[in-house]
């Protein structure tokens, strides 16, 4: 192990190098301060210092406080011809690991030194096992989400798997909000809670009963108002992803607000909407569209753009229509009204 002795006077400065070399270690030797800076400088973090107190150009408080600062892992122990206590004190509280007067026996120095390596090796141990466990922490932390996550995803799978009419709707509405997306500069982690956000957007209809989903004629205005809740209801369902995915429980609470303030269930006009819910409402209303439902047949795509850019501006995002629209140009190729593979 090597380890820096700096003292301007030479013969203590051989003597301490003389006992730790009988400890094992490789000794480098700096008169000042200012040269024990120099030989850090070319040789990098050494594990251990001893240095005197009282020096020329740079005394040892100010090379302690340097060397705090460049090399905060390394263990130094200050030496000084005077027992002072409140410079004892004050090379502590610098982050002295001890203080040593001299003369200084062997037996002494050799104690001291193994306990400064002790204490570092020890700091150092707990720093590594506090951000190893932080690391732990965070990963399973990111289980837990990825866990509740892909739990939700199959709950909302297995409610569309019930239900013919929707039957790989968020899948699709997801795709179509991705490309959307990616057309409109979005960066890829927007587009990854895009992805989540829409393939969740319907997840509170898990709380609509069935009856109303699949009721074939016009519903009544408590009816309209009971399904209206499924957004509020899904952005509660989805609290636990609140800190990470902020973007999927506005998604899932705000794709039927329309720009003329005439959606549900805040209200909201222009771009009080987030961005992202202006996307998946693009394509949730397309898919909507072209798909069967109890109480309509599908439209032909081509049609249902027609109807998207019939109300950009009005109810939907001018620029969210026309990105879909470049995105899908091939409707023919397009998997409307069908379970994705």
């Amino acid at each position: 192990m090597r380890c820096l002795v700096v003292d301007d006077e030479a013969i203590v400065r051989k003597s301490v190098v003389r006992m730790l070399e009988a400890q094992g270690f490789t000794c480098l030797e700096a008169g000042t301060g200012r040269e024990g800076l120099e030989l850090l400088a070319d040789n990098g973090e050494l594990p251990l210092i001893i240095s005197d107190l009282r020096m020329p150009e740079l005394d040892g408080i100010g090379f302690l406080s340097e060397v705090r600062r460049q090399f905060p892992d390394t263990a130094v122990v200050m030496l000084s011809g005077m027992a002072e206590t409140n410079v004892a004190v004050e090379c502590l509280h610098l982050g002295a690991a001890d203080f040593l007067v001299k003369p200084v026996s062997v037996s002494e120095m050799h104690a001291r030194v193994a306990r400064a390596l002790e204490k570092r090796s020890l700091v150092m141990q707990n720093r590594y096992y506090q951000a190893h466990l932080e690391r732990r922490i965070q990963e399973q932390a990111q289980r837990i989400r990825e866990l509740f996550l892909e739990g939700v995803q199959m709950l909302a799978r297995a409610m569309e798997a019930k239900d013919a009419y929707l039957r790989g709707h968020s899948v699709r509405v997801s795709r179509y909000a991705v490309e959307t997306g990616r057309l409109l500069g979005l960066d890829p982690s927007e587009l990854e809670q895009i992805r989540i956000g829409g393939e969740l957007h319907d997840i509170g209809k898990i709380g609509t009963r069935e009856s109303l989903l699949q009721k074939p004629g016009s519903l009544t205005e408590d009816e309209r108002h009971h399904i209206s809740e499924h957004p509020v209801l899904g952005e509660r369902m989805l609290a636990p992803l609140a800190r990470e995915s902020p973007a999927v429980l506005r998604i899932v609470r705000s794709h039927h607000e329309r720009l003329d303030g005439s959606g549900f269930p805040d209200g909201l006009r222009g771009n009080d909407i987030p961005i992202e819910a202006r996307i998946v409402a693009v394509a949730d209303s397309f898919d909507a569209m072209t798909s069967e439902r109890p109480y309509r047949d599908p439209r032909q795509p081509d049609d249902a753009i027609d109807e998207l850019r019939r109300v950009a501006g009005s109810q939907l995002d001018p620029e969210a229509v026309e990105a879909f629209s470049i995105a899908f140009r091939d409707l023919g190729a397009l998997p409307v009204g069908s379970e994705p593979g």
